[in-house]
């Protein structure tokens, strides 16, 4: 079969609970300005932060459950319903804990999970966190996560053993560009059918990549590896939507001309 000589969307993933499972997609509807639909919507909060729904604001990640410090997190199979808004965690195989989060009864079964499984690494009794269009993501901005795959296979020479392109928790996965390339796109828009994003940001990846998305391992040092190969620790950009549209996974990926 011949190589790919264009780039395009391999997959898609969404986060609605942050630190919890990737969902996968086959499209989605992307909106100026906002995130996936439901991308980090809810956020585990490690003790209290003073968050208010009402006027929300921007947290760093380390004041929640969180892969960085948390990799348990990664041994729970999640799966979140929109229609419903039921959270479903599976653990060890068992559903452990259904819940509506969009009710308070709902939020305080799954806080009641993390509060008999998580003790030990929690600072305050754990609460379930979101706001109306709130996005806990680990910027202030809203934006997409683009992981090129491509540099992903690279970054597997360095660490000498394969690496799961989930580790680093990405939106959109594309397949056909040059490793490395996307650092090159940034301030370029990205055009996805009818869909523009436009490049913002390369994101430095912190020990939460350490931690295998299957078993739950810590078992790679992906930061310290990207600094000594590489000179930096960046894997993967932010780029913001400011032409909305329906994308799928498949669809082709043109860099528009600057």
């Amino acid at each position: 079969m011949p190589e790919q000589s264009y780039a395009s969307v391999a997959s898609i993933y969404r986060y609605p609970v942050k630190g919890l499972t990737p969902e996968p997609l086959e499209q989605v509807t992307l909106k100026p300005g906002q995130t996936l639909p439901a991308d980090r919507r809810y956020a585990i909060e490690n003790g209290p932060i003073g968050f208010d729904p009402a006027a929300p604001q921007y947290f760093p990640k380390t004041q929640f459950l969180m892969l960085m410090r948390n990799e348990r997190l990664a041994a729970l199979r999640s799966h979140y319903d929109d229609a419903s808004h039921t959270l479903t965690i599976r653990q060890d195989n068992v559903e452990a804990a259904r819940a509506d989060l969009q009710t308070a009864e709902g939020r305080a079964e799954i806080e009641a999970f993390f509060a008999a499984n998580f003790a030990a690494e929690l600072r305050g009794p754990p609460r379930v966190l979101f706001a109306d269009g709130h996005s806990f993501s680990d910027v202030p901005r809203k934006v997409v996560s683009i992981i090129n795959l491509a540099s992903v296979k690279d970054l597997e020479k360095a660490v000498g053993q394969p690496v799961h392109p989930l580790r680093f928790r990405g939106n959109l996965h594309v397949a056909g560009w040059p490793a490395w390339h996307e650092f090159e796109l940034i301030d370029r828009t990205l055009a996805i059918g009818s869909t523009r994003l436009k490049v913002v940001k390369r994101i430095v990846r912190c020990a939460a990549t350490n931690v295998d998305p299957d078993t739950a391992a810590r078992d790679l040092t992906i930061p310290k590896t990207l600094l000594q190969t590489y000179g930096h620790a960046d894997c993967g950009v932010y780029a913001e939507v400011i032409t909305g549209g329906t994308i799928a996974a498949g669809d082709r990926i043109e860099v528009e001309a600057s």
